[in-house]
């Protein structure tokens, strides 16, 4: 395939997969470059700094409801340990393979996302806080999984499209047929910020591929009034668009979370009050350790701890960024660019929340707010960027070679 429709990735270069097998004697290993490393430790310090808010953010809580105060945080900590395994497994499963998982990875998702909203799957896919969009109680979300199979998927039609990603009917189209029945799925969860998100990473992947500027135009002409239409059918959502508009004339209700958030935020100063001495996780903020846990952060650790939060964040999409520029395949570099923008838009767009620059979205803080799907699956993008940002190497005793067979 000629690389001339992906005129934002470099040129391709010699994949692992293409690499001879190792003689005997000889063993091959992933050799991390300077970002994956990076972003290994800027991954591992979101990790446990997520863990350590969770907990402050959850013990009352938990405590209120009978439970143990390390409640949450040990079932936290079990995503966290089966997220490590998945991250071991994708850093060191060479990011290529994923382009033959394409489809599969969007059918099951497709399934799943199906099964969640069938009305005769209440059972298995219980409504919680007004909405179904786990399977086995609280055990799986398919919607996030939809996060990786948009990634996957997106990326491999574009390089598959080639020269006919520029035309209409064969080019967007797919793209839009299929995404598009994702998004349905989720609105009809009800999840119209995973919906968006969903577009949103799609877009982005498209534009780095070469799609044509056009097409974006008519897809923002065409989504839009989709969106607005399916909003206005979902009171909540237009109920939180105009509590954030006007606030003052909000029904209490509706802007109540947000107005506890800014009076947390507010309260915590330059410093903050201090860690585990937060007021609202007494009852007076719901969900602070999910939807709202950046309000935790910035009532205990004050701005110092919110500015911190974008700092890292920033830099993991920095190193997303560095990692797609420098990646081994168009493929690679294409999905090393929707993981990036999914981590850190999905971060951006919490912290806007409580901090009261964006209305309330519902999108959790990736690391940090509680649910083991979204932090399986974090982890798990985050091994893919550290195996797209590595060079497989050839080791012989203490003497290693590049995949061609010369002495580094």
């Amino acid at each position: 395939m000629s690389t001339a429709v992906l005129p934002h990735l470099p040129a391709r270069r010699p994949s692992a997969v293409a690499s001879q097998a190792a003689p005997a004697g000889v063993r091959e290993r992933w050799r991390m470059s300077v970002e994956a490393r990076a972003l290994v430790l800027v991954s591992a310090g979101l990790l446990v700094f997520g863990l350590a808010t969770l907990y402050s953010a959850s013990a009352i809580e938990a405590m209120d409801a009978g439970r143990a105060s390390t409640f949450f945080l040990f079932r936290q900590a079990t995503g966290g340990l089966a997220g490590i395994c998945c991250f071991a497994v994708a850093a060191k499963l060479d990011a290529e393979r994923w382009r033959g998982w394409a489809w599969p990875l969007m059918l099951v998702v497709l399934a799943t996302m199906t099964l969640v909203i069938l009305p005769w799957t209440e059972t298995i896919a219980p409504r919680l806080h007004g909405s179904r969009r786990f399977l086995l109680g609280s055990s799986l979300q398919p919607s996030e999984l939809g996060k990786l199979a948009v990634i996957v998927w997106t990326a491999m039609l574009v390089v598959k499209k080639g020269d006919q990603l520029r035309r209409f009917t064969k080019g967007l189209l797919p793209f839009l047929v299929v995404v598009g029945a994702l998004d349905i799925l989720a609105i009809l969860e009800p999840d119209l910020s995973v919906a968006m998100l969903y577009t949103l990473v799609m877009g982005v992947i498209l534009f780095a591929g070469g799609v044509r500027m056009g097409h974006f135009i008519l897809l923002g002409v065409v989504a839009i009034p989709f969106l607005w239409h399916q909003a206005q059918r979902l009171q909540y959502v237009v109920l939180r668009v105009f509590s954030f508009l006007d606030p003052g004339k909000a029904p209490a209700e509706v802007g109540y979370q947000l107005k506890q958030s800014l009076i947390a935020v507010g309260s915590g100063g330059l410093f903050g009050v201090g860690f585990g001495e937060g007021r609202q996780q007494l009852g007076f903020l719901p969900l602070a350790y999910n939807d709202f846990i950046g309000s935790n952060v910035g009532e205990e650790w004050g701005f110092l701890g919110i500015a911190g939060l974008v700092l890292a964040y920033g830099a993991y999409g920095w190193l997303g960024m560095r990692i797609a520029t420098q990646a081994r395949t168009p493929f690679q570099s294409l999905m090393a660019v929707g993981i990036t923008v999914t981590m850190v838009v999905t971060a951006f767009l919490h912290i806007g929340v409580v901090i009261g620059l964006l209305p309330t979205t519902g999108l959790t803080l990736p690391f940090i707010s509680f649910g083991r799907s979204n932090l399986v699956l974090s982890l798990a993008m985050t091994g893919m960027l550290v195996n797209i940002g590595s060079v497989r190497e050839r080791v012989v005793g203490a003497h290693a070679t590049d995949p061609t067979g010369r002495p580094r």
